[in-house]
């Protein structure tokens, strides 16, 4: 059999934390094999980066002085990858050496391929809908990929970058803050025609939210709420048009508005939480949708 081509080595880890403590110690035990792994921090009020020092020495932390958005903060230790491929994971993502193995042992396959992806698992262990064709040209439903195969939309919960094939095109549009940062990138890669493939042998655990704690929940809710309003309504914009866009924020505002009673009567704190931020989210894209960028750009 022949020997694999890329090992460990060849690949950076880059994980974007926020409050994110409580994540170390299993993250510092998966990865005990990566020589190369930056921690991006956004400004985490939990001790965080001192969890990730004590637990992770190879690491490399670059604690930012405030809260940049996952986009934003990837991108900042993107720039400083040396090594052919650099592995995007959420910090609530379980990874392996042999799962990491496996997707460059797919990247040696496809080499032209920008991106590889694993499926991802619910703590359950049922399958995500982690991937799918682009939502500007096919409607998806469910999974059910048996082998690597093309794909348009993969999560960025867990991607390994070929970054000599994704850097012409480039990462993270920092306009994102929180929420489709990564369906943009996909859709340009797939513009671009930079393959995406889907690994669906290698799966991976995703405790979905779970990156997150901290000492206000609530609040925490509500940015989860006024980022994902803000982030669709700015990938309509960006990838549809304009009036699309305002279509959008004011059905988004007005279902989250007519919504907001009914969640009201539920014991649901975070709920509220979370659709007052959609409501403030979309309201909030009026005077941005006022004065439209240029073409192509937000």
């Amino acid at each position: 059999m022949a020997e694999q081509a890329y090992t460990l080595d060849d690949v950076t880890i880059i994980i974007v934390t926020y409050n994110s403590a409580h994540c170390i110690p299993a993250l510092a035990s998966d990865l005990q094999g990566f020589a190369k792994v930056f921690i991006s921090d956004n400004a985490s009020e939990d001790g965080t980066c001192d969890a990730a020092a004590h637990l992770m020495p190879q690491a490399r932390i670059l604690a930012h002085s405030s809260n940049l958005g996952f986009g934003a903060a990837n991108n900042r230790a993107l720039a400083q990858v040396q090594t052919r491929f650099a592995l995007l994971l959420n910090p609530d993502c379980q990874m392996s050496r042999d799962a990491a193995l496996a997707l460059l042992k797919v990247s040696e396959a496809y080499p032209e391929a920008a991106v590889v992806a694993p499926q991802l698992l619910r703590a359950n262990g049922s399958q995500e809908i982690s991937y799918r064709w682009p939502s500007t040209h096919w409607a998806s439903s469910g999974v059910g990929a048996e082998s690597e195969c093309c794909v348009g939309f993969v999560c960025g919960a867990a991607m390994l970058i070929n970054m000599a094939q994704a850097k012409p095109v480039g990462f993270f549009d920092e306009d994102f803050f929180l929420y489709y940062e990564d369906e943009d990138l996909c859709l340009r890669l797939f513009q671009a025609q930079r393959s995406i493939i889907l690994a669906p042998h290698v799966q991976l655990t995703h405790s979905s939210r779970g990156s997150v704690r901290g000492k206000y929940p609530l609040r925490a809710e509500y940015g989860r709420g006024y980022h994902h309003a803000q982030s669709k309504i700015l990938f309509a914009w960006k990838h549809h048009s304009e009036n699309i866009a305002q279509s959008l924020m004011w059905r988004t505002w007005a279902f989250a508005a007519l919504g907001l009673p009914f969640r009201l009567l539920l014991p649901a704190p975070r709920l509220v939480a979370r659709w007052c931020g959609r409501m403030r989210g979309a309201w909030a894209m009026r005077e941005r949708l006022a004065a439209p960028p240029a073409r192509g750009k937000l």
